[in-house]
């Protein structure tokens, strides 16, 4: 089974909709022991990663999501879901994220003609070989809406990047681990293949098998 970590935000159900058209056992759950026992885990994500730790928190998932990282489990991140992985965010003043990534998460800066919230499609260039972009050319295009970004630690993890003012990352890799600024769900037919080349990689098997 593949769990889609639920903590109380909205949207979620388009993740848990893609995994079903990719034919994969999924389900939305808060469940502790269900999480800990799936054999890949999804963290989506939409609003403030304050809001997103707060909710894991209080479900009691926020020591959960760490040590399935720790243990190199299968784990996918998307927006949010990404961002919270880090150590800190400028978004609400420096809060505290789950520090399983070391890293900070900042503001896209106000510049004349650059919108924040960066909101639309966008190319994601490939900066490392990943099975994940298995079949995905170079520079594809994918769905985004967000007003921060993460700076990883260690740049040799950042998979993929995409310019918006700065360059930025927009895809990590570090082994089972997997996750991406942009929203897959949201990204048409590549956007699925995503979903699909992490799961068959870190499964090791299609869907159903």
């Amino acid at each position: 089974m593949i769990a889609i970590i639920d903590y109380g935000a909205g949207n979620i159900r388009n993740v848990l909709r893609a995994l079903k058209k990719l034919e994969y056992d999924a389900e939305i759950t808060a469940d502790r022991d269900a999480i800990q026992k799936a054999e890949a885990v999804v963290l989506p994500g939409v609003g403030a990663a304050g809001d997103t730790v707060r909710g894991l928190k209080e479900r009691g998932l926020d020591d959960v999501v760490k040590r399935l990282i720790e243990d190199d489990r299968p784990f996918m991140g998307v927006c949010v879901g990404l961002q919270v992985l880090f150590d800190v965010t400028e978004e609400g003043g420096d809060v505290a994220c789950l520090g399983a990534v070391p890293g900070t998460v900042v503001r896209f800066a106000a510049e004349p003609g650059l919108k924040v919230p960066h909101m639309g499609w966008n190319q994601v260039s490939q900066l490392a070989e990943t099975p994940v972009f298995r079949g995905i050319p170079d520079n594809s295009y994918f769905y985004f809406v967000h007003s921060y970004y993460v700076k990883p630690a260690d740049p040799r993890i950042v998979a993929g990047q995409t310019q918006y003012g700065v360059e930025f990352c927009s895809a990590l890799a570090r082994g089972n681990l997997f996750a991406t600024q942009f929203h897959p769900e949201k990204s048409g037919d590549l956007g699925l293949k995503v979903y699909d080349n992490f799961l068959r990689a870190t499964l090791g098997r299609h869907p159903g098998h």
